[in-house]
């Protein structure tokens, strides 16, 4: 564990003491789990369809190229070939071992930037309706869980965030198919 991780817990409860300090006490607090509120919106779950459909296509080619690769070696194991064909073989599965990699790091790279893009979008607009909610609910301080120890589920609004970033960015139903 490294030290910025091992204080942690000291400066958030450090901080909250502070602000306990300053604020009146009739200050309003909730938390928020702005994590699963965005990954439980409707927005990410049609994104998330919509990656696995868009790079599916891509994803096939690894899974074929892959048992090619397997039934090359199985070939190569068999025993029952010529040294000429076992050269020509290993040649095979050495082109197709290239190709797998480039294939896999590619599709990886795409992967990875489109969900990035797609995250980092829906978090800045979780965000803003977290921001509305608790004007909305008058309340003076949201937390995210992740740097709380202990709250009571009364203060939780993640589901309400989710509520409200469904209602304020609807997603359209799928196409049917044909």
């Amino acid at each position: 564990m490294s030290f910025r991780m091992a204080l942690r817990p000291l400066v958030v409860c450090s901080t909250l003491f502070a602000i306990s300090q300053v604020l009146p006490a009739q200050t309003k607090v909730a938390v928020v789990n702005l994590q699963r509120a965005v990954f439980e919106s409707a927005e990410i779950k049609k994104a998330d369809a919509q990656m696995q459909a868009t790079f599916k296509p891509r994803q096939d080619e690894i899974d074929k190229l892959q048992k090619d690769i397997e039934e090359l070696a199985k070939q190569l194991q068999g025993g029952k070939v010529t040294p000429a064909q076992e050269s020509d073989l290993t040649a095979q599965g050495q082109n197709k071992q290239r190709r797998l990699k480039y294939l896999t790091d590619d599709l990886n790279t795409d992967a990875t930037n489109y969900r990035n893009d797609v995250l980092s979008k829906s978090s800045q607009k979780m965000n803003d309706v977290v921001k509305k909610l608790a004007e909305e609910k008058g309340f003076d301080l949201v937390i995210d869980t992740s740097t709380t120890l202990y709250f009571k589920p009364a203060l939780d609004l993640t589901a309400d965030a989710i509520a409200a970033y469904d209602k304020a960015n609807p997603v359209a139903a799928a196409a049917p198919a044909k």
